[in-house]
């Protein structure tokens, strides 16, 4: 995520430095002044969301055969390459290229690793996990900045003259072939991190999940522990419950609204990466309004303690709260510029009021929540997927669309992406179920309960928390008392 964000960030300032429009011919000049070619620096960056559309459909049809760590190595690696050609390039196929090559491999990781940190982490902490490396998406749009701004020179002392002079760095280079250091870095820890034992169970090898469960679990736990076998007997049981009749997965399982409610997920997982993108749309309009890039990220980077509490608060008051915050901010700054406040300055304040605002509310439940899974284990990669394609298309969207409609509408647009906002609010309500605090094979039971189609089903339905209730005959020679019953089952 870190990579992620150095990428995102690193090309918008780079765009800017004059050497690298000579370099690429970005500018055209009309009568007598230089002007920015629109169209040929949209391309160089919508076609990096391309690449990532691409990467995501890739882990839809094959991420369940790859596995999660397979994945993110594949990825990893593929965005080295094409961070190389990019670093290299000299003229504008060859960037573009790079570009897709480096999209191709963030949108196999962007789909992967958001299910492998569900898979690893308990339901206590899982979202606040989720929370944290999205905040290190944020820390590497901050590095993107550093590095960009920054000056590589090598010192040396001319022997004619004998004067300490510098040779500059190409300004393009260095900051784009940095980002390789973090994926680099990642690479290295994947030699040494486990596989997701929910993968490792639905491949069948038992054994190799039960010993990472026990690592996750303590330092003292053992794979042969009654705690381990009950957790991997249970995830086993729902596995065999998903897959009902047929071994193999079939296509028409994404299309199925029985028990298992795959089709609700599937609508849900795009549905909320629709919705992220709409409220995250918001950044585009603040730089429309004046902000430089350099003071976006600095107030982007203000706040967002909320995005911590995401497991105490749970999901669905944290994204309602969350649209309703993010709703007012954008108001405000509409009804500000509508009567007409004016001046560098004073916009300048407004829009860094609210940006801050804007900010601390979104990271309450916008920032790290619709990256958590919801589909069953035999669909967790294609629902991902399939929501990570949500995501990056409607990325380039909202990209595309939101400087138009700052030309056409102005203050206009900030009242509309303010109705927007406050819509999500009642979406969530009516339709996405509460799941914090419960594991992956809980949420199967919200989704396959009686009151699964009722709107509203939220913090009052807690199947992930409640006992199950099961009767048991037996006969004499059983003695229940010496025997440990399965987690939230209750013998009657």
């Amino acid at each position: 995520l870190c990579t992620t964000g150095y990428d995102q960030g690193v090309l918008s300032g780079l765009l800017s430095s004059a050497r690298v429009k000579n370099q690429f011919q970005l500018t055209a000049t009309v009568n007598g002044q230089p002007i920015q070619k629109a169209a040929k620096v949209a391309n160089i960056v919508s076609v990096y969301n391309v690449g990532c559309l691409l990467g995501a459909a890739l882990i839809f049809f094959k991420g369940e055969a790859l596995g999660r760590r397979m994945s993110m190595l594949i990825g990893t690696s593929i965005l080295i390459a094409g961070t190389a050609l990019q670093a290299s390039a000299f003229g504008m196929p060859q960037m573009i290229i790079g570009r897709i090559i480096s999209g191709f491999g963030n949108g196999i990781n962007s789909a992967t690793i958001p299910v492998y940190n569900s898979e690893i982490s308990s339901p206590k902490h899982r979202g606040r996990d989720l929370a944290i490396g999205q905040t290190t998406l944020m820390g590497g749009i901050w590095i993107s900045y550093l590095v960009g701004t920054t000056r590589f020179v090598i010192p040396f002392i001319n022997e004619t003259t004998n004067i300490l002079c510098y040779v500059s760095l190409g300004v393009q280079r260095l900051p784009i072939a940095f980002q390789a250091v973090f994926a680099v870095i990642l690479i290295i820890m994947l030699i040494d991190l486990p596989e997701s034992p929910r993968w490792l169970l639905a491949q069948g090898r038992i054994s190799e999940a039960r010993t990472i469960f026990a690592h996750l679990t303590s330092h003292s736990t053992k794979p042969t522990d009654d705690i381990v076998v009950a957790q991997s007997h249970k995830i086993q049981d729902a596995m065999e419950l998903e897959r009902g009749f047929s071994v193999d997965f079939k296509y028409m399982e994404l299309f199925e609204g029985k028990n298992t409610q795959n089709f609700r997920r599937v609508c849900l997982c795009f549905g909320i990466q629709l919705m992220q993108q709409v409220i995250t749309s918001t950044t585009l309009i603040y730089k429309a309004i004046g902000m430089s890039d350099n003071t976006l990220r600095i107030f982007l980077g203000v706040g967002g303690v909320g995005k911590y509490y995401i497991d105490k608060m749970g999901r669905r008051r944290s994204m309602i709260s969350s649209a309703l915050g993010c709703s007012a901010s954008m108001a405000a700054l509409g009804v500000l510029l509508s009567i007409g406040v004016t001046g560098s300055k004073g916009m300048g304040w407004a829009a860094a009021a609210t940006s801050t605002l804007f900010n601390n509310f979104f990271t309450i439940g916008w920032l790290a929540i619709p990256w958590l899974v919801i589909c069953t284990l035999r669909l967790r990669s294609k629902g991902a997927a399939i929501a990570t394609i949500s995501y990056w298309l409607f990325n380039l969207i909202i990209v595309q669309v939101t400087p138009v409609m700052m030309r056409k509408l102005e203050w206009k647009t900030y009242i509309m992406f303010a109705v927007f906002n406050a819509s999500f609010a009642p979406v969530v309500y009516l339709f996405y179920p509460e799941t914090a605090l419960k594991s992956l094979e809980s949420i199967d039971r919200i989704f396959s309960s009686p009151d699964k189609n009722r709107f509203g089903t939220g913090e009052d339905l807690r199947l992930g928390d409640q006992p199950q209730v099961v009767e048991i005959h037996v006969n004499g020679d059983f003695e229940g008392k010496d025997k440990e019953k399965p987690e939230g089952v209750v013998l009657v």
